[in-house]
């Protein structure tokens, strides 16, 4: 399939620019701004008939530092013999009724992209920042999914309700972090009334986290580049950002609601729309397995296909290794794509049977779809075969429009992330750096810089020696010295030029 930034026809120096330019817009549409306008800013007494009130209990949203948009909070009981956990997700479909002039911009695009310091969102800022968002202390319409665990993590209950909540604490990934760590005092005395909640939700993550990873999820831990910028909204530099207790907390926790929502609803004969990950292609991964050895990896097929628990063992068998970045990155490409489908095909990167997206309608359009359908079933569900038929016939539709917009966006983001790392290495042209060599390919080796921005050194460069590229093994050889460069390599390389138009670095390496 042709990548989808291909159909740029100009240069493009901003990242809204570069959003425009591969169909993102970034701008809403008059009839839909006006529409948004129209909506309550508070929720009414009408708002609250039919759903539980649990704004009494004790409930925490955990995000970035910088996020406006929570769709998501968590509470949690602790039992004496167990957990009883409730993930509350922002009702988006109660102010956005299907077919209204919102909707069907929220359908074209898709999804929100985060391109830097910079947000395109899939909704207008008066929902997605507004009402909305669960907000501290405010009274916000929820769907929640309530799980009782018992002590070793496995469900034995849940039920999924429409609700109002009113979030105690607006907390952040750092912090919580620091309290978990017991980094910081000061933060312990300012949420002494939810430390006590918070430990028992990091337990029982770990709980869940240790079942998952027992039936063969597979955790690739890539970190993600955080841009820095000035005070002219010049980027400056990036650092990786590395999952922690804190990220890892609230992810196992959605994963939890995620499954819990679609088995029930798959055992309903719903309607529905799942995110299905499909086994590997065979081609890819015979070359993936060989490339995981070359790597010094361990990685074995007990059956005809490829489990994700054989792939589970490669990943830990590469842990720690200097290819471990690399290699990690070669098995993921090996896989196919996540999407969404209607039909219930199971996730194989999750080793689950059954997945779906039902925790941030705020930024994704199949949460905001799952909300209807689980609405319809809650609110009426003697009469909802008439709109299940309605569903049977759009959510194919929806399905493939929403996988395109996020393959849309994940390349938006991809070449975001360039264009910021070329403005940042723009300003360091003749400068010095250490870095890891991320990869070697037939016309040269990829350095990879601690903050993670990424150069060639073209193999012309490598003028110490005549060196080719040995195929078989990966590596590049020279011809006099029999030097070989490899993945995991260090280098020290200059910035010997950036091309802003093409979003490509170039290094040679150091005198």
């Amino acid at each position: 399939m042709k990548k989808i930034y291909e159909t740029i026809t100009k240069p493009v120096t901003d990242v809204l620019e570069l959003a425009e330019e591969m169909g993102i817009p970034s701008a809403f549409p008059k009839n839909v701004l006006m529409k948004a306008d129209s909506i309550p800013e508070e929720i009414s007494e009408a708002d609250l008939i039919g759903r539980e009130d649990f704004r009494k209990h004790l409930t925490v949203t955990i995000d970035g530092p910088d996020a406006k948009d929570l769709d998501d909070a968590v509470s949690l009981e602790r039992l004496s013999d167990g957990y009883l956990l409730g993930v509350h997700i922002a009702d988006v479909s109660h102010y956005v009724p299907e077919s209204s002039a919102i909707d069907r911009e929220a359908l074209k695009r898709g999804t929100s992209v985060y391109l830097g310091n910079k947000v395109i969102p899939m909704l207008p800022k008066r929902l997605s920042n507004g009402i909305c968002s669960l907000a501290e202390q405010e009274d916000r319409l929820t769907l929640s999914v309530l799980m009782e665990f018992d002590l070793a993590g496995r469900m034995r209950y849940h039920r999924i309700v429409k609700s109002v909540i009113r979030v105690d604490h607006r907390m952040t990934y750092p912090d919580v972090k620091a309290l978990l760590e017991n980094e910081d005092p000061d933060l312990a005395g300012r949420y002494a009334d939810v430390l006590p909640m918070l430990t028992s939700m990091n337990e029982l993550a770990e709980k869940l986290r240790t079942r998952r990873k027992a039936r063969g999820a597979i955790d690739f831990d890539f970190p993600e580049p955080h841009f820095l910028f000035d005070a002219d909204d010049e980027p400056v530099d990036a650092v990786p950002e590395h999952a922690d207790c804190a990220t890892k907390l609230i992810e196992d926790f959605m994963l939890a609601a995620n499954e819990t929502v679609a088995e029930e609803y798959f055992r309903n004969n719903a309607p529905f729309v799942y995110r299905i990950h499909e086994e590997p292609d065979e081609e890819k991964t015979e070359s993936m397995i060989a490339f995981v050895r070359r790597c010094g990896g361990t990685i074995e097929k007990k059956g005809q296909k490829l489990t994700p628990r054989d792939v589970q063992k490669a990943v830990e068998s590469l842990s720690g290794r200097p290819e471990e970045a690399m290699a990690s990155q070669m098995i993921l490409r090996s896989m196919q794509q996540a999407r969404y489908s209607t039909k219930c095909d199971g996730h194989f990167g999750l080793a689950a049977r059954y997945y779906c997206h039902f925790t941030s309608p705020i930024r994704r359009y199949p949460d905001l779809q799952i909300h209807r359908i689980i609405s319809d079933y809650l609110e009426d569900p003697e009469n909802a075969d008439k709109k299940m038929r309605h569903y049977r016939e759009i959510l194919p539709g929806v399905a493939e429009q929403s996988s395109f917009a996020e393959r849309r966006g994940v390349e938006a983001e991809r070449e975001a992330n360039k264009l910021l790392f070329c403005r940042i290495l723009k300003k360091k042209v003749g400068e010095r750096f250490f870095g890891i060599v991320s990869s070697v390919v037939r016309w040269g080796v990829y350095v990879e810089l601690p903050n993670m921005a990424e150069g060639l050194v073209h193999v012309s460069k490598l003028n110490e020696d005549y060196f080719h590229y040995d195929e078989e093994r990966g590596v590049m050889v020279g011809r006099l010295s029999h030097r070989e460069i490899r993945v995991g390599d260090s280098m020290e390389v200059v910035v010997a030029g950036v091309d802003l138009e093409r979003r490509l670095i170039d290094f040679t390496p150091a005198p």
